[in-house]
């Protein structure tokens, strides 16, 4: 468990803003209540403790609140924890920093939504300009949030459009190599792929998916997905064979059955998107999983690289 980065002046008291992970009150021996609290960012978390607490003084507060506490680090019970003397939530004017609070992807959610917006725009095929930019235009809130998992790869708030756009990156620099390629298919699939994890996961507006939808469960993001396409091609009228070739890949892009896929990639474009996926999801992993070792050193077993143990070169 890291620590927080709350900053610390001369006198040893600390000041920040954090996540909170969990609040119960409870009472003490005396019969008084007090906070027990879990605070956390970006680099670690701890307990905490608000004793002699007052509902009306402070507020109440719930998991996934953004606030500001200050008060000071102590030992009890050789752990420590941290002993609040002032909280409050967060509010608009404190533009609390996201990327110090919680794990956010690494670009700008804006910024990378414009990218796939813009490369849309440029398509010529006036089909997929439309579809693509429709799903866009009417998913933008979600995907300027929302993770692309809850545990593995880009698993951080904005994490799907950050999956998304090095998937988009990777089919770029393919299709640079082999002319035969139908680029805005391509592209378009790359941008359109994992649509519907923003109906899969329950994500909340932190950008933090803690489980699955109902919808996620039975039916999955793939199928979601597809289901999105087709809706949207009917309000977008474009040529049902344009849609075909878009709900196959994203029904194909697992690439294989055991991975989710009930068909196989049937054109050189669904191809190159499935190898695309699984590509840019198995190096955030490998990223992930050696960040933190040290040189010539192992990463512990991962699961979802089959069980390997990864291996940290100079």
């Amino acid at each position: 468990m890291g620590k927080m980065r709350l900053i610390k002046d001369a006198f040893g008291t600390t000041e920040g803003f954090c996540l909170v992970k969990s609040a119960a009150v409870r009472t003490d021996v005396k019969g008084s209540e007090y906070l027990d609290m879990v605070l956390a960012d970006s680099e670690g978390e701890c307990v905490a403790k608000l004793w002699n607490y007052a509902r009306l003084t402070y507020g109440e507060f719930d998991a996934n609140d953004i606030v500001k506490v200050r008060g000071t680090v102590q030992v009890w019970k050789d752990t420590e924890q941290f002993k609040i003397d002032r909280i409050r939530k967060a509010t608009p004017d404190d533009r609390v920093d996201m990327s110090a609070i919680i794990p956010c992807a690494p670009f700008d959610p804006q910024d990378m939504y414009d990218e796939l917006y813009n490369t849309a725009a440029a398509f010529k095929d006036e089909d997929l300009k439309r579809i693509v930019q429709y799903l866009l235009r009417e998913n933008r809130e979600q995907l300027l949030l929302f993770p692309a998992g809850v545990k593995l790869h880009h698993a951080t708030r904005g994490g799907l459009l950050h999956h998304t756009c090095s998937v988009l990156h990777l089919a770029q620099h393919i299709a640079g190599l082999y002319p035969s390629l139908h680029k805005d298919l391509l592209f378009a699939g790359a941008i359109l792929h994992d649509i519907g994890k923003i109906k899969e996961l329950d994500a909340n507006v932190l950008g933090i998916a803690g489980a699955y939808t109902n919808e996620g469960q039975l039916l999955g993001h793939i199928n979601v997905g597809m289901a999105m396409i087709a809706a949207a091609a009917e309000i977008t009228m474009i040529s049902p064979k344009t849609a075909m070739l878009l709900e196959h890949m994203i029904l194909s892009h697992h690439g294989k059955p055991e991975f989710g896929s009930p068909r196989l990639p049937m054109f050189p474009e669904a191809e190159v998107l499935s190898i695309c996926d699984l590509l840019d999801s198995k190096m955030y992993e490998m990223d992930a999983a050696l960040d933190g070792v040290s040189t010539d050193g192992f990463s512990e077993r991962l699961w979802a690289l089959d069980n390997r143990q990864l291996y940290k070169i100079d």
